[in-house]
């Protein structure tokens, strides 16, 4: 096997998650679409010269265009919802229940979809607007003001997600002028070398501008940064920033520098804005003209991510998401962490933290008072599924989480086994040699490795994971911009595993999972059982910057042994089994899903026993 990888960063794949579980944020969700850079933006007819940044077209946008992951810690967006532990890229999050509202109230028109989705807006509910702008553009996709909707909805939860980090608020736009600057100029530096695809200066700070822009209009950027700011004086330096600075070319990275400092001194001058609050919207912003798997990272966040890789972080051990008005529901419990040890259960819900009312807070918000270092406590409230409410002391400390939380004999008489794998870590290959050991001693003939809801991981797990069971060949190819991303991974014969093997996969399973299906189809190693993969090909590289930040970039595409790279349309299953989006939930839980009951494992079964039968 071929190894190696660009020195400083580490590379992995991985896509949007599910969910959030607590103590791991990574990135945010980004705007669907690159914004093109000619000519002066069209003035909104709707809502042109408001001051709550519903500016409607300012800078038409092209659909969305994701070039692909593998690395990451999240899941698919489609699912508008919000991971932070695995290994999965974070992009839409299933906000409260005005989602629901969403759900049954469908537009029937562009004019009433556009309405809609203002409305959700303008009541600040990001996570909903995002929603059902995305619900909306299936129907319409080439809908100019559903598409500059959708990116003006992700730019705001972007802004809002960065003004709940604590580490984003304590240091990063604490900075200096100068600090600050040459925090962008690194940054920018970075993505110039290494992304993925060309990126011009111009693109970068238009992103920028665009970001500063909406932020001027967001309440919580208003509130921590021009709290006593006149609405006039802020809409007169919108109008500046969108008459003169929109799409401005610039020509090198030294004129970025340039007009992000001489865009510091007007809001300085006109509105007393601290230079550090301007910068990051340059530097956030500016990677929103990136892909979707890539962003920069805060302090806190780059922490978590680490602690990701390394299937281990500081925290209680709960997966949780904002339920508006209930509160925040305990989606599942790892295994042996204080939560489960405390008897906290999923379907239960946190309804009080350290004595503040969190009913009515995001997951964001809620994550941020229940962090806190190893050894500290942290006082619950919760309302049971009875409804009967309790209170609870919790204690902070490190929680690993099992990438194989079951490997089990579910057919003894036939000899077949189960794994369910949940993401690709440091600890997956050993975790699968042990699991995979026991199996054989219990009398293992035939395999079902489950990879569904699987978002992905490090590539080298994927890899290494791979190995066991193909004996030769190429595993994965990647091919990037620089020659330190081209690289082949190939198989080893000693040790390979040689029993029969099914392989189950669906919508959710992505990049590394994706690689693990590729590779099994084009060898004819096994058998794939399930739904279409996700569709993230490409690879991200995480690579530190100053100030304890980070920057996660697509470096390179990945490619399958016969040499495809199937970004944006995944793998075929051999056996299609249709079933309802809601099964993803039903095989959380110690034991994984029942083998009686679930469809994807039924059919792994019937495959398996017509090869006994043939035998």
């Amino acid at each position: 096997m071929t190894v190696g990888g660009p020195i400083g960063a580490i590379r992995f794949l991985t896509a949007p998650k599910t969910w959030f579980i607590f103590n791991v944020c990574l990135g945010g969700v980004k705007p669907s679409g690159n914004m093109q850079h000619s000519g002066n933006p069209p003035a909104g007819p709707r809502f042109r010269g408001r001051s709550d940044g519903l500016d409607s077209t300012i800078g038409e946008v092209t659909p969305a265009v994701s070039r692909g992951g593998v690395m990451s810690i999240g899941m698919p967006s489609r699912r508008a919802r919000f991971v932070v532990l695995l290994l999965a890229i974070l992009f839409a999050t299933r906000g409260g229940t005005a989602s629901f509202a969403a759900d049954n109230v469908r537009a029937v028109s562009t004019p009433d979809a556009v309405r809609m989705g203002v409305q959700f807006e303008r009541g600040r509910q990001w996570l909903d607007a995002i929603r059902h702008y995305e619900t909306a553009l299936e129907e319409w996709p080439d809908d100019k003001e559903l598409q500059y909707g959708l990116r003006r909805a992700k730019v705001n939860f972007g802004i809002e997600r960065r003004y709940s980090d604590t580490s984003f608020e304590g240091s990063l736009v604490r900075q200096s002028q100068p600090e600050a600057l040459e925090l962008f100029d690194d940054v920018l530096g970075r993505i110039r070398s290494d992304f993925v695809d060309p990126l011009s200066a111009t693109s970068f700070v238009a992103h920028g501008t665009e970001s500063l822009y909406l932020a001027l209009a967001n309440d919580k950027f208003r509130t921590r940064n021009l709290p006593l700011v006149e609405d006039a004086r802020i809409d007169r330096v919108r109008t500046v920033l969108r008459e003169n600075y929109w799409n401005k070319p610039v020509p090198h990275q030294q004129a970025a520098r340039q007009t992000v400092a001489e865009i510091c001194e007007l809001t300085r001058r006109e509105l007393g804005l601290a230079p550090g609050a301007v910068v990051m919207e340059y530097i956030f912003g500016g990677c929103n003209a990136l892909d979707d798997y890539s962003n920069f990272l805060t302090p806190d966040r780059l922490s978590d991510l680490y602690g990701n890789i390394d299937g281990e972080f500081v925290g209680l051990g709960i997966e949780m998401k904002s339920e508006m008005g209930l509160g925040l529901l305990l989606v599942d419990v790892i295994a042996d962490s204080p939560a489960a040890l405390g008897g906290l259960r999923p379907q239960e819900y946190i309804v009080g933290i350290d004595g503040v009312d969190c009913r009515e807070m995001s997951t964001d918000e809620g994550a941020k008072l229940l962090r806190g270092p190893s050894g500290s406590s942290v006082q619950l409230e919760i309302r049971a599924i009875d409804g009967k409410l309790r209170t609870g002391t919790f204690r902070r400390r490190a929680v690993h989480v099992k990438s194989i939380p079951v490997a089990r004999m579910i057919d003894r008489r036939n000899g077949i086994a189960y794994i369910r794998m949940t993401g690709f870590q440091k600890t997956t290959p050993t975790e699968l040699d042990e699991a995979l050991a026991r199996l054989e001693r219990e009398g293992m003939q035939a395999l079902i490795w489950d990879l569904r809801g699987n978002p992905g991981g490090l590539l080298t797990a994927s890899v290494e994971v791979l190995d066991r069971f193909i004996d030769a060949g190429v595993l994965v190819s990647t091919k990037g911009r620089t020659r330190d991303q081209n690289w082949t991974y190939s198989a080893h014969r000693p040790g390979t595993l040689q029993v029969p093997l099914v392989l189950l996969v669906d919508g959710d399973s992505a990049s590394a999972s994706e690689i693990v299906a590729g590779a099994i189809r084009d060898h004819q190693r096994g058998i794939i059982v399930g739904r279409k993969t996700f569709g993230k090909w490409s690879v991200q590289s995480i690579f530190p910057v100053r100030g304890k930040t980070g920057l996660r970039l697509t470096t390179a595409k990945f490619y399958s042994p016969n040499g495809h790279t199937l970004g944006k349309i995944g793998v075929q299953p051999h056996h299609l089994v249709e079933v309802q989006e809601s099964h993803v939930v039903s095989y959380r839980g110690p034991d994984g899903p029942d083998p009686e009951t679930d469809a994807d494992i039924l059919k792994a079964r019937e495959v398996l026993q017509e090869r006994y039968t043939r035998r």
